[in-house]
């Protein structure tokens, strides 16, 4: 069956048409590119042929043989961008129609496409027509054992060049930069703009390393499209946009540079991210636009965390069912911070833990405990989640975290609808480690025979138990030793140090991690017959 492909669909493209949805073929597909995975693909209508760059998250369309040299596409979303004097179509998004077809009609390269060599040529009119056509790319190869003869170029007669008044200044394009969508935005294009709301920011960071000392922030994006993407500043450009971007607001950005995401700090779905410079612009939109959402969710079933992998991250939605008091934990650099323990269920008979970490715990943590006490069972949206495998599946929250409670979404309004109509009185099954009885992780009583008989603590993995007893000796001598005082940035540096002599100050040695300053005053205050028990 004959074919028909939308007529003059390149020309059209060319000339800013992004709603007509053409039918056309794909001559050719290249992939380019190093340390990213990026096609191109040559066009045709039939007639004439242009060069496109396919997004990213149609690769996998290529990857399968689902497009081919040959496939007939209808272009669905795409745009037409100017790149290094060149004109690109950016494929956003495409149906195949055909995956193989023969090439249809005789379509003519696009213009541009010749080869570095033929652009360097002197003006070909000078040429006997012999001579051209060895420098055309689609000539004739010149005839065996003949030797090729070259008739002298004449040159024409010498003209003064003409004398060129200055009228006046000479202007800059300041044409405002067409706006694209998040989705379409890549390192190949010159000009760009994208107009976004700020769904997150991330606190102000200092770092200290060989290049000296510096400070950071980032911000994520989303668009009307759902395309999502982080900006990241450094420095000075921090003292310029920090307290510029607000979270909820909607802002026209531009004149960025795009470099690879560091997926290790960066958990969204675009392998770009943006760089603002000293010649960046951020310009807040007065008008609030409702074509841009305020928030953007792929919320997973508690059941689906179980077969996550560790440290993976995720959106998760639930019932709040229990929440512990916040406690005071200290990190491995002996600094201390709060950690508050809840847990959430949903539909899928399933529940999991939740920990909050820092000021978690003392702003939306304590808010939820506040509720949950007073018989109040909120609905909590967690967005950006860290999976953590220990003793079971759990979920943490990390700096770029945010937590939303009854938030106005379907998802959330389905959840209470569950709730309300015997979801409260349904039973669940943690996959975290398995608890006691309105019991929080530690409170898994064991004897010390216990212990002993049941080889706790002697596998990979720690075992966690609650016990209770008395101190019945202290070894006194060598409990403690004389630590470090000096400063490392915010924090003692707390090794352990040796006097060399009566007068001399003492001095530093690296003999391993030393007993934070909390741990020596607790163990200073122990003595037979106390009763402590593990928290």
């Amino acid at each position: 069956m004959p074919v028909n492909l939308t007529r003059n669909a390149i020309a059209m493209m060319n000339s800013g048409d992004v709603n007509s949805k053409p039918l056309v073929q794909v001559v050719d597909i290249k992939l380019i590119g190093n340390s990213q995975e990026r096609y191109r693909f040559l066009l045709s209508d039939s007639e004439s042929t242009q060069h496109a760059m396919l997004a990213t998250q149609l690769n996998e369309q290529v990857r399968t043989g689902r497009v081919k040299k040959g496939s007939i596409i209808q272009l669905i979303d795409y745009i037409c961008s100017t790149v290094q004097n060149r004109r690109i179509i950016v494929v956003l998004n495409m149906e195949t129609i055909i995956p193989e077809y023969e090439i249809i009609g005789n379509p003519k390269l696009p213009t541009g496409s010749e080869p570095e060599a033929n652009k360097s040529m002197p003006n070909n009119n000078l040429l006997e027509p012999s001579t051209r056509s060895t420098n055309n790319r689609y000539s004739a190869p010149a005839p065996a054992n003949k030797a090729q003869s070259f008739q002298p170029t004449i040159q024409p007669a010498y003209q003064p060049p003409p004398n060129y008044k200055i009228q006046g200044p000479i202007m800059k394009n300041e044409a405002p930069a067409r706006i694209i969508p998040i989705a379409a935005l890549n390192p190949y294009q010159g000009r760009w703009a994208i107009k976004a709301r700020v769904t997150a920011k991330g606190d102000l960071r200092r770092y200290n390393n060989a290049r000296g000392d510096g400070k950071v922030f980032s911000f994520d994006l989303l668009d009307s499209d759902g395309g999502e993407i982080r900006v990241t500043c450094f420095n000075a450009v921090v003292d310029r946009f920090y307290n510029v971007i607000e979270v909820g607001k909607v802002y026209l950005i531009s004149k960025g540079s795009l470099k690879p995401a560091q997926k290790n700090f960066n958990h969204l779905k675009n392998e770009w991210e943006i760089f603002l410079e000293s010649n960046s612009t951020v310009e807040l939109c007065p008008d609030e636009d409702g074509s841009i959402p305020r928030q953007q969710f792929s919320f997973r079933p508690i059941t689906e965390i179980e077969s996550a992998e560790n440290n993976s991250i995720l959106d998760v939605i639930g019932i709040v069912i229990s929440v512990n008091p916040s406690v005071p934990i200290l990190r491995k650099n002996g600094m201390e911070t709060q950690r508050r323990i809840l847990n959430l269920k949903d539909a899928s008979g399933k529940s999991v833990e939740l920990t909050l970490w820092g000021d978690f715990c003392n702003k939306e943590g304590q808010k939820l405990q506040e509720m949950v006490d007073s018989g109040l069972f909120p609905v909590l949206a967690v967005k950006a989640g860290k999976v953590n495998d220990f003793n079971g599946k759990s979920i943490g929250t990390i700096s770029s975290t945010q937590l939303f409670i009854d938030p106005d979404c379907p998802e959330a309004q389905g959840l209470r609808a569950w709730f309300e109509s015997g979801g409260r009185n349904t039973a669940s099954i943690s996959i975290s480690k398995e608890l006691m009885p309105g019991g929080s992780k530690n409170e898994i009583r064991k004897t010390l025979t216990q212990i002993k008989d049941e080889g706790l603590g002697r596998s990979d993995k720690p075992d966690w138990v609650t016990a209770k007893a008395t101190v019945v000796f202290i070894k006194t001598d060598n409990f403690c030793y004389t630590a470090c005082p000096l400063m490392i940035g915010d924090r003692q540096c707390n090794k352990k140090v040796t006097q060399s002599g009566p007068d001399s100050r003492p001095y530093r040695t690296h003999l391993g991690n030393s007993f934070p300053g909390s741990w020596r005053r607790n163990l200073g205050m122990l003595g037979k017959g106390n009763v402590f028990v593990e928290i």
